[in-house]
């Protein structure tokens, strides 16, 4: 058995959690749309069309933030399609994933689906094909109160309250020559600033974000970063992430490892951020923004046939990966790197949140369940609110392919308001138990209230509609407390969430698992 060690003092603070690192996605992309949240006919539909089964399962991951409508989708999109009578509205050929858009579902839909997610947009305008303009419009339709002719015309359409929509994306991925409007870095830069000036005119009180590069394996990576902020980089709130990871190799220690690159794609990415500013003389310090991240790479060839037989179809079955426990470990660990960059990265959006390469998959017609990347996401936004502490952590390590010296041990910390800690660590050993040996400074006397294990012998085991709980959650050991410092059991390729309390604390309330 190997061991390791944590150490966790109280005032070793990254920074706070923004809740919205929690978020997700929804794109006008496949079955995440139509079949996905929405599918009138189905017996769990409400009035509106919505599937509540699925609603359910969404309210339970209590998503902050929601981007929409994309992705690629956006950059040949033109948002006025989306609002008004809806047998009026257009149907359009999509040109980011082949298909023909219905715009049965658009703005103010996803608004009243918003609401009873208990979420909000973040809204991506079209600066592909669209510019100022049309920038400047939307927000004027979403946002202003009224006595506008675009405000006058949502309340026209129904909504006479305002969205309020307090996040917005500059276009997506303009790096990519795949996107219709793709532009040059300064050319995007200057039309970023200029997007963002107009639409803060509108409306003062929202944030924007700009296309940082669509991957660290772009030729242009860097370079782009920095060009397009020397030109917007004061109009501008945050700068956007992309990352994706795959296991073409079926090698799950390098796979597992993969955190580390997304750990130096943010410090990278910070840095050039932070060398702009300095060039600027700038106080102001840019956030953050993953606006698309996951583990990508079951479907792609399903999808290369499904374009073959059925193109510009309606909501083709696209990007459904079937997860496997493995890739809830490496997701569990991006959340981790996430947490540990608090005092940068302010937003994350899991891409996507239901049946394109989703947590939540749906059958049409039929039931909703569970991928195994679900319950790293239900605890890490369920738990992981308050302050990062930055973990001092001693671990064994392994080599790989793609890197060296990679910790078993991946671990995040989180003090909560009510002054508990939870601790968030990945056992990334094939096959060894690990005791983590945890030291604990200035928290006061504490006691381990719950500790969450995720496991499955089987790293290639899946969840299905049939089997929807073959890799669940499950109530672990809570391992003994010596003085300050506790020893707890690691399995094996485990996820683990401890939750402790200060003992003169009158306990809190242990949900079941069934609701975790």
């Amino acid at each position: 058995m190997k061991r390791a060690s944590l150490i966790l003092d109280k005032d070793y603070e990254i920074g706070k959690v923004d809740p919205r690192i929690y978020g997700s996605f929804i794109e006008h992309l496949g079955r995440a749309v139509y079949g996905g949240i929405y599918e009138p006919g189905h017996k769990s539909a409400d009035e509106l069309g919505f599937r509540e089964d699925v609603l359910e399962l969404v309210k339970e991951l209590d998503v902050p933030i929601i981007r929409y409508p994309g992705g690629n989708f956006v950059s040949a999109f033109n948002w006025e399609d989306s609002v008004g009578p809806r047998d009026q509205r257009p149907k359009r050929l999509d040109l980011a994933w082949y298909t023909t858009e219905t715009n049965e579902v658009g703005m103010h839909e996803f608004s009243d689906w918003l609401t009873k997610a208990n979420s909000s947009m973040m809204y991506a305008i079209n600066l592909g094909t669209r510019g100022v303009d049309d920038a400047r419009n939307v927000v004027e339709y979403a946002n202003h109160l009224e006595g506008s002719y675009y405000s006058d015309l949502r309340i026209k359409n129904g909504a006479k309250d305002p969205f309020g929509i307090k996040v917005w994306c500059l276009g997506n991925e303009m790096d990519g020559e795949w996107q219709m409007g793709h532009k040059t870095a300064r050319d995007y830069g200057a039309l970023a600033r200029e997007a963002a000036k107009v639409m803060k005119r509108v409306d003062p009180s929202i944030e924007v974000v700009a296309c940082g590069s669509s991957s660290l394996e772009m030729p242009t990576f860097g370079g782009w970063e920095y060009t397009m902020l020397m030109e917007c980089y004061e109009q501008i709130d945050y700068v956007s992430l992309h990352r994706y990871y795959a296991n073409y190799e079926d090698d799950t220690p390098a796979f597992l490892a993969r955190s580390m690159d997304l750990d130096e794609f943010i410090k990278s990415v910070t840095a050039i951020c932070d060398a702009v500013g300095a060039v600027k003389r700038s106080k102001k310090k840019l956030g953050l923004s993953f606006d698309e991240w996951n583990v990508w790479y079951h479907s792609r060839q399903q999808d290369k046939e499904i374009w073959k037989q059925d193109k510009w179809n309606r909501a083709l079955p696209l990007l459904e990966d079937v997860y496997n426990f493995e890739d809830a470990l490496l997701v569990g660990s991006m959340l981790i790197t996430f947490i540990r960059n608090a005092d940068r990265v302010k937003i994350a959006c899991l891409a996507q949140l239901v049946n394109v390469i989703a947590p939540i998959m749906t059958r049409n017609g039929g039931g909703v369940w569970r991928q195994t990347i679900y319950w790293p996401l239900l605890h890490a936004s369920r738990f992981g609110r308050g302050i990062s502490l930055q973990p001092i952590v001693e671990s064994p390590v392994y080599n790989c392919w793609d890197y060296e010296n990679v910790p078993f041990i991946d671990a995040a910390a989180v003090l909560t308001e009510q002054e508990d800690v939870v601790i968030f660590c990945v056992n990334k050993s094939m096959d060894q138990h690990i005791a983590l040996n945890c030291e604990f400074r200035d928290f006061g006397t504490l006691t381990v209230e719950q500790h969450i294990e995720l496991h499955h012998d089987d790293v290639k085991a899946t969840n299905t509609e049939a089997h929807p709980d073959e890799v669940t959650p499950m109530d672990a050991d809570k391992g003994k407390f010596v003085d300050d410092t506790l020893e707890v059991l690691l399995r094996p390729l485990s996820w683990n969430v401890l939750r402790l309390t200060k003992k003169n604390k009158r306990n809190i309330e242990i949900k079941p698992l069934s609701t975790i």
